[in-house]
């Protein structure tokens, strides 16, 4: 019987899994490496669709004390991965929510204390490693900067391009209609559509203060349609930080969880996913 690869891959979220990585990773305090290491491991912690990194406490060039600080609460962000998949955290749930067994530390360097930033699991396979809070570190993997979180191996992100005619409206109002979009394909995430900003209504659009990160495309922006309750922050564009996305660099696009978007007259369903309600504006 043939094995559907993602339900093998969705099989293992309630557990404790690694992969080793071949990369020179650093890990950055005040422009200090507090690790320098090429036998880093990538943790993903039950339920954890990103993963993060663990490495040797050898490699450590700094101390693991106790934490002096009582931990604080930790919001859950949930979601279920597909209509028949596990439940899942984001990355947006902070690194203090652990779904493993082990023991949390405070990194104590010469210039700084990072409360509760290591996690050593207790787990034979990850004997002599420490999971460090990614957030509480700039990380390099060889010289090239990583932001948002390790990249995963195992998620691709492919862009094709597309001269099918794709129109984004949002309650009956067309926002944009193209026929020279670039789609993105993303591993566990729906097809978005890339529109060059030429065939995109922003000028009934409102710049928003949002940013986010990620770590393959880079830092986008967003736009909010202000007429509509679900057009907050439903349009976002990449800056040109990272390469591998250079075909969709200056491109809009519109979260089809909320917006309707139909390809070559054929309207496509919304998804479910994290984003289908409004993000809150920072």
């Amino acid at each position: 019987m043939a094995t559907k690869l993602s339900e093998v891959i969705f099989g293992t979220f309630p557990q404790l899994r690694y992969q080793p990585t071949a990369k020179r990773v650093r890990a950055m305090v005040g422009g200090n490496a507090v690790v320098d290491t090429l036998y880093a491991f990538l943790v993903w912690e039950p339920k954890r669709v990103t993963p993060i990194y663990a490495v040797p406490e050898v490699d450590l060039q700094a101390e693991l004390e106790p934490p002096r600080q009582e931990p604080g609460e930790v919001t859950e962000h949930g979601f279920k991965l597909g209509s028949d998949g596990p439940p899942a955290l984001d990355p947006r749930t902070g690194f203090g929510r652990h779904t493993a067994p082990g023991e949390e530390f405070d990194v104590v360097t010469s210039e700084a204390r990072l409360p509760r930033a290591a996690f050593r699991p207790e787990d034979p396979d990850l004997a002599g490693y420490v999971v460090l809070d990614f957030k509480a570190f700039d990380w390099l993997e060889d010289d090239e900067e990583i932001i948002g979180h390790p990249r995963d191996p195992f998620h691709r992100v492919d862009i094709r391009a597309s001269s099918l005619t794709v129109e984004v409206r949002l309650d009956d109002v067309t926002l944009a209609t193209t026929n020279g979009a670039q789609l993105l394909y993303e591993t566990m995430l729906p097809v978005r559509y890339y529109i060059p900003p030429a065939d995109v209504r922003l000028d009934l659009m409102e710049a928003s203060p949002k940013k986010t990160v990620c770590p393959y495309k880079g830092t986008a922006s967003y736009w909010t349609y202000p007429q509509s309750e679900i057009g907050r922050n439903i349009a976002w564009v990449y800056d040109p930080r990272f390469r591998d996305a250079a075909q969709i660099h200056g491109l809009v696009s519109f979260f089809n969880e909320r917006a309707d978007i139909t390809v070559d007259g054929v309207r496509q369903e919304r998804p479910v996913t994290p984003w289908s309600t409004p993000p809150e504006s920072p």
